[in-house]
């Protein structure tokens, strides 16, 4: 069922990477998309406004700058646009950056997060669905990371702040019957992408000449996913609306949906790729060779991450179709255009 074309849709973040392509991805479709984002100054700027300005060319797009934390500012929205689906993809990102800046991820991530679903109560919306994160997984070793596993051991502030907005998300969708997809999120990547990203900044180094950091010897592995595959499934889920399980009890080893109308899906490759063979395929797609400086882990990161996205394939028909080569090409091709090399 598609969504209808008189709808009302909310992005938070549209400025921001996946918000940006998101919101493209309804703008082209024709329908009428409200953004918001506050343009702060966590990776370069101009990079957002660039974003915004290729969405500001669509006389369907209605964009409003705007912090999380500002809730008289984030009611006022909602009562003037009274949104019938709310993408809430607006937070602090960054795992590392989390270890240095911790209050920037309370006020963002819980308090903001807070102020969307006191919005989503005091004005009801179809469906909120929101950015959690592969992060919350933590320690897990069990592998693919499915959402049947418990992810009661986080290794960083911000994969602990995820784990609270999926809580926080149950709470109201419980008590105000608010329908609520999260969606965790494995490692996005593609044109228009985050600089503070490894694979962007890895590109910016092999271009410059300059090394890059390799960390636990390039063993690590990640479940890159393309920003197209993320948002395709993202736009199926809008009208996969979760509805109560009234027959749910945790005896039946589902922790990803609830007796409340809510859920929670993977969004990502299901294919892990050694980090080390990433470099070489981005070094294929810009044609020269890494000057590498092999490290060890980080605080706060982890060796591997994995999606199961069977739920996504069996409920929706999900299956990413973009391989790490084509993915990392296109990539490489729009930065060399948009940084004009």
């Amino acid at each position: 069922m598609a969504v209808d074309i008189q709808a009302k849709i909310l992005v938070s973040g549209a400025a921001g990477f996946i918000g940006f392509h998101l919101s493209k991805l309804w703008l082209d479709r024709g329908y009428q998309v409200f953004g918001f984002d506050n343009l702060n100054d966590y990776y370069d700027p101009q990079l957002k406004q660039d974003r915004l300005d290729i969405l500001l060319q669509s006389p369907n797009f209605h964009f409003k700058k705007l912090d999380l934390t500002d809730k008289p500012g984030l009611d006022a929205l909602f009562a003037e646009v009274r949104p019938d689906y709310v993408f809430h993809l607006a937070a602090q990102a960054g795992v590392r950056h989390s270890i240095d800046h911790p209050y920037a991820y309370l006020d963002a991530n819980l308090a903001g997060f807070l102020n969307i679903l006191e919005a989503c109560r005091h004005y009801p919306v179809q469906h909120l669905i929101f950015a959690s994160s592969s992060s919350v997984y933590g320690g897990n070793s069990i592998v693919p990371f499915s959402t049947r596993h418990n992810v009661d051991h986080p290794v960083s502030l911000y994969a602990a702040t995820k784990k609270s907005n999926e809580l926080m998300a149950h709470a109201y969708s419980h008590l105000y019957h608010i329908p609520v997809t999260g969606l965790r999120f494995f490692t996005v990547y593609g044109p228009w992408g985050r600089p503070d990203m490894a694979y962007f900044s890895f590109t910016k180094a092999i271009l410059a000449g300059q090394t890059i950091r390799v960390f636990n010897n390039g063993n690590m592995e990640r479940d890159f996913t393309y920003i197209d595959d993320i948002v395709a499934a993202i736009a199926k889920l809008a009208t996969h609306i979760p509805v109560k399980n009234e027959q749910w009890t945790e005896a039946d080893g589902d922790l990803s949906s609830s007796f409340a109308p809510y859920k929670i899906y993977n969004i990502g490759n299901n294919n892990p790729e050694k980090l080390g063979y990433f470099i070489e395929v981005l070094e294929q797609a810009i044609g020269e060779t890494a000057k590498k400086e092999y490290l060890p882990m980080q605080a706060g990161d982890v060796l591997r991450t994995w999606s199961d996205v069977s739920d996504l394939e069996r409920e929706i028909g999900f299956k990413p179709e973009t391989s790490i080569v084509d993915g990392l090409h296109a990539f490489v091709e729009w930065y060399k255009k948009y940084y004009r090399i």
